[in-house]
């Protein structure tokens, strides 16, 4: 007997029996367990900030179901077949009631969940609800399940150019709440804008480290976790939809995510998250070359090189002007890594803007730098002050090719962006 269930008019599920052709025997391809451990979820950043309205199985079940799209050449009838007994694999299910527990996911799926989209049109917004997976079959003596998505949300899920997400399906398997998984897939939208762009570059600095550092207003938060009538109480609120959630994704994913809450006046407005990548495990072959006596020998003069360009940081004045500016913390300096990446990429460049507006012209960037500085960059304030003079620099040298009279001004010039 196969079962199918067709989203209609009515939302009721429909079984009712059927054959599949040889013709889509041969075109279909079932996938295993390992094969899904290494596929990724690509999805279009739409998508991603939509609120899904559904609950967590049907969401891992559309993420599943995602992973198995190849984005290079799209399924056929916008289907995808997967095994019943990953599937059950893949939720951790293993008890005599799985069976009956996937029926009643599927029906939770055509029946209650769909997603609320809102892009960009005109002059306003177009907002679109799209039931994702409108159709399910599968037998009860056969192992494969037939999954086929609607054709509207197909365009969020394939040929992607631009404005999309990429993450490790492996991770989602590991959430086990709505909330969590909703935060997660939004981190990583913006986690692999920041990889993107420190990489190819094509942003500002500080806007690269916003990537890293996303904020996202109370109002917001709540849309897209489709929790805008519930939680009222602020503190219950943080908890479920925040600490909870990102106990979660800290315990199970790469991700290390804190946050902080932002005032505007006596009330919370908005919430900064802090994103980094835990290590990953190094394999049996770095072990044995971290014995290697030259790979020592060469890890030994590197650690060398680094603290003669600490010491010399220490001595220079440009240590002492990011000091005077609240740039640089006492205890920063104790930071050999720190120092020597100054004094090897940082201090070179002050060079460079002291010969053209001499020592005042680097105060008075440094002061602008401080002025404008974030709070998120203080987290690696080397990057952030290479940036902002490798932007600079280039100004100033324009502005003194156009007006020679201009190089022997000394202060920060006109446009510091």
């Amino acid at each position: 007997m196969t079962f199918s269930m067709p989203i209609s008019n009515t939302q009721r599920s429909v079984f009712y029996m059927s054959s599949i052709t040889e013709k889509a025997k041969n075109q279909k391809q079932v996938l295993t367990l390992n094969e899904l451990s290494k596929r990724k979820v690509v999805e279009h950043n739409s998508l991603i900030t939509s609120i899904a309205k559904m609950d967590k199985t049907p969401l891992k079940m559309f993420e599943l179901a995602v992973s198995c799209i190849n984005t290079e050449e799209p399924p056929k009838d916008n289907t995808v077949y997967l095994s019943k007994a990953d599937l059950f694999a893949f939720f951790k299910v293993s008890d005599n009631d799985k069976h009956s527990r996937f029926k009643q996911a599927v029906r939770a799926m055509q029946k209650e969940a769909y997603f609320e989209i809102k892009e960009e049109a005109g002059k306003g917004f177009k907002f679109k609800s799209i039931v994702p997976i409108p159709y399910v079959e599968w037998t009860d003596y056969h192992d494969e399940v037939k999954i086929e998505f609607h054709r509207e949300i197909m365009p969020y899920l394939i040929n992607l150019k631009k404005n999309f997400t990429q993450h490790a399906l492996s991770e989602i398997s590991e959430l086990n709440s709505k909330y969590s998984i909703i935060l997660y897939r939004w981190l990583s939208m913006n986690y692999n804008q920041y990889e993107h762009y420190s990489a190819k570059g094509g942003r500002r600095a500080e806007q690269v480290e916003s990537y890293r550092n996303p904020s996202i207003s109370v109002k917001e938060l709540r849309i897209m976790t489709d929790t805008v009538n519930e939680y009222q109480r602020f503190t219950n609120f943080t908890k479920k939809i925040l600490d909870i959630p990102l106990k979660e994704i800290n315990d199970n994913t790469t991700f290390k995510v804190s946050y902080e809450k932002v005032k505007k006046g006596r009330s919370i407005d908005s919430i900064v998250f802090h994103i980094t990548k835990k290590p990953v495990a190094r394999n049996d072959f770095y072990k044995l070359e971290e014995q290697d006596p030259i790979y020592l020998q060469d890890k030994a003069n590197k650690e060398q090189a680094e603290e003669l360009l600490a010491g010399k940081a220490l001595k220079s004045k440009y240590t002492k002007l990011l000091l005077d500016n609240m740039l640089l913390s006492p205890y920063e300096m104790t930071d050999t890594s720190l120092m020597a990446g100054l004094q090897a990429h940082v201090y070179p460049l002050y060079d460079e803007l002291k010969a053209l507006r001499g020592l005042n012209g680097v105060k008075d960037h440094l002061s602008y730098v401080r002025a404008k500085q974030e709070a998120y960059s203080k987290r690696n304030i080397a990057k952030y002050l290479k940036k902002a003079i490798e932007q600079y620099l280039p100004t100033v040298k324009l502005q003194d090719l156009e007006q020679p009279e201009r190089a022997k001004v000394r202060g920060k010039g006109a446009s510091h962006e």
